[in-house]
């Protein structure tokens, strides 16, 4: 699972990759400055490890991942193949989740590819291409689709319906995750057809450094242009969060901040957001080798989770002991949480909840 990093040249995009990854993707001030997608696997902070860290006392501490990949910016016309168009767009297509990175602040040294700073036009911009490539692919399908259900196909004629109501809302500018379609419906004929605009969303604000905390005009613009997107928007002063990660020390990484008014770095927030984007959630494993967090999707059943350690574990799985989170923190040890009767064996049906403390017993 990955979330790609998509706007318009030159918002900040490649500088933010590398403050999240601290890989070194090249940041210049032109457009196109990325061409080949940077993909970097990126820790997801969770206050919740170093906690079971100081009881447990591993010899090694594992936090969860995700994938975030650094996508070349897109121009006007790359659903018709302009600039790196029909590679950003294919790059797009293989990601589960989009961060979308808007300029909103002003710095006449940084050039603009539009001339001036608009964050709600920009986002229409991107908006309007990607619709405009699902609209070519549901037009594509439905050309199929229209000559099986001539013939009396019911399923083809359920499939028809689902792809004109997509159809009509890209051309009224509408994204296709917008839509009012049945869960059903979308497992069963949206999905499978890969569209772009169907993927969830984040907008990422990039301002300055004085806009860090409470933001700025442009934050409030992009907050009511998406207010009915159910999309969550993050401010970040991407230049500034990559100038901290730059500082050696944690101390002095924790001075800027506490400087700034802010509590942790702004990426933090983002990478968790990220994470609950991509609908994955996280349980551990706790014991003297390792304290680890796993990653698995929401809704996981105790066999899929044991699968993530290893394919044997979900063949041959037996049982599941599992710890609330809650409880390991109450009573500070397995032991003394099995001695409270805490503890709970779970068979194959069980779903998994977020921050579950597990071991599973298993039987190749």
């Amino acid at each position: 699972m990955k979330a790609g990093i998509v706007g318009l040249p030159n918002v900040g995009k490649s500088t933010l990759f590398n403050c999240l990854s601290n890989a070194k993707a090249q940041s210049a001030n032109f457009p196109f400055c990325t061409i080949e997608p940077n993909i970097g696997v990126v820790n997801v902070p969770d206050a919740r490890l170093q906690k079971l860290e100081s009881f447990v006392d591993p010899e090694r501490v594992l936090p969860a991942t995700v994938e975030i990949v650094d996508i070349a910016g897109l121009v006007k016309g790359a659903s018709k193949g302009e600039g790196l168009g029909n590679q950003f767009l294919g790059n797009i297509r293989e990601t589960d989740a989009i961060l979308h990175v808007l300029r909103c602040f002003d710095d006449d040294n940084i050039v603009h590819v539009d001339g001036n700073i608009n964050p709600i036009r920009d986002k229409e911009t991107i908006d309007m291409e990607l619709q405009l490539k699902d609209l070519e692919t549901v037009e594509k399908k439905l050309e199929k689709v229209k000559r099986t259900a001539k013939t009396g196909n019911k399923e083809a004629q359920k499939e028809e319906g689902v792809l004109l109501l997509i159809k009509t809302g890209l051309e009224a500018g509408k994204s296709i995750r917008a839509l009012e379609i049945s869960k059903e419906d979308r497992i069963e004929f949206v999905t499978p057809l890969q569209f772009i605009t169907d993927k969830p969303v984040m907008y990422i604000c990039n301002v300055d450094e004085g806009a860090a905390v409470s933001g700025n005009d442009y934050v409030e613009k992009v907050k009511a242009a998406v207010a009915d997107e159910n999309a969550e928007v993050v401010v970040l002063a991407v230049g500034t969060e990559a100038d901290i990660t730059e500082l050696e020390t944690y101390e002095e990484r924790q001075m800027f901040l506490e400087d700034l008014g802010l509590e942790e770095p702004g990426s933090a927030k983002l990478i968790r957001g990220a994470y609950k984007l991509l609908k994955l959630e996280t349980y551990f494993t706790a014991g003297v080798k390792e304290v680890r967090a796993w990653t698995i999707p929401i809704g996981a059943t105790a066999p899929q989770a044991a699968g993530v350690i290893h394919t044997d574990f979900e063949k041959g799985f037996i049982r599941a002991e599992v710890i609330a989170y809650s409880d390991y923190v109450v009573y500070g040890s397995e032991a003394k949480v099995k001695e409270a009767g805490k503890m709970r064996v779970e068979g194959k049906d069980y779903t998994v909840k977020d921050g579950d403390v597990m071991h599973f017993r298993f039987n190749v």
